[in-house]
């Protein structure tokens, strides 16, 4: 659940951002004239990322046995590279938003009506399909309350870009996306980790060195999960969240610590070009 609401969290703000400096600028600029397009192209990018999950949910119904898992390991692992390929590009973004007030100061001024539909369109759609992706993965890895998860971030940003739309609130956006970057880079491992078990239920990856550490608690006789075990309630969202597993292989280990390994290399490389 936890997991869900950041996600959903932060790809709607940065939707919602998007729209609000939008909606702002034709505001300031006595421009207001133009909000249909914007709307426009909000509501179409929505039903367009609703559709999207509606034939992705009804694809993934469609497998059983081997061919399930097999969906699943690689949901898991185009997942974690959707998550890390959004936090690296995020990353080497200087200026961003002067950048985006830039553009559409220009497609204001020049009347670019479709130019401007397609800017929020395409920035709302992004984050759209993103999320029907990452929701799924969150599904496949942790069987919590990731809907109602998903829900509430969507909420939440939804008010948080109200509010600065409003100028009620300052929120300091770098540390936002710095802070959430960190926690979705470990979730993304999690993802990797949980795609290498599914690959190796399908038989694909041989399993090796099963269970190198087991420190589930021992399941009450009742079948009640004790909270720390990966399945209980504490447990149960450190699974959800960084992907935690109290009894993995030895594949399943390597691949989370090469995961962290390589992203915090290429995040010391990023940080250098910046300097």
């Amino acid at each position: 659940m936890i997991a869900a609401l950041i996600i959903t969290l932060r790809e709607t703000l940065e939707a919602t951002l998007v729209t609000s400096i939008v909606f702002g600028y034709l505001k300031k600029t006595k421009q207001e004239q133009y909000k249909k397009y914007v709307w426009a192209g909000i509501v179409s990018a929505i039903m367009v990322s609703l559709l999207g999950a509606w034939v992705f949910t009804a694809i993934a119904g469609g497998f059983q046995g081997r061919s399930e898992e097999l969906f699943e390991g690689v949901t898991m692992l185009v997942g974690a590279a959707l998550l890390t390929t959004m936090i690296l590009w995020m990353l080497r973004q200087k200026g961003r938003i002067g950048a985006l007030k830039e553009r559409i100061s220009s497609t204001v001024d020049n009347a670019k009506r479709a130019e401007l539909f397609g800017l929020v369109f395409f920035s709302v759609l992004r984050e759209g399909i993103e999320t029907v992706i990452f929701l799924n993965a969150v599904l496949i890895a942790s069987e919590g309350h990731a809907v109602l998860g998903g829900a509430l971030g969507i909420g939440i940003a939804l008010l948080l870009g109200y509010a600065l739309y409003k100028e009620s609130l300052k929120l300091n956006i770098k540390k936002f996306f710095a802070i959430s970057g960190v926690i979705l880079i470990l979730f993304a491992a999690g993802l990797v980790a949980h795609g290498i078990h599914e690959f190796q239920e399908a038989g694909v990856i041989p399993v090796v060195a099963e269970h190198i550490w087991d420190i589930n608690p021992v399941v009450e006789e009742e079948g009640v999960y004790p909270v720390m075990h990966e399945n209980g309630a504490i447990g149960g969202i450190l699974k959800g969240l960084f992907g935690y597993n109290g009894n993995p292989n030895l594949l399943e280990v390597l691949g989370y610590v090469l995961y962290l390994g390589v992203i915090v290399g290429v995040y010391k490389k990023i940080d250098k070009t910046k300097k």
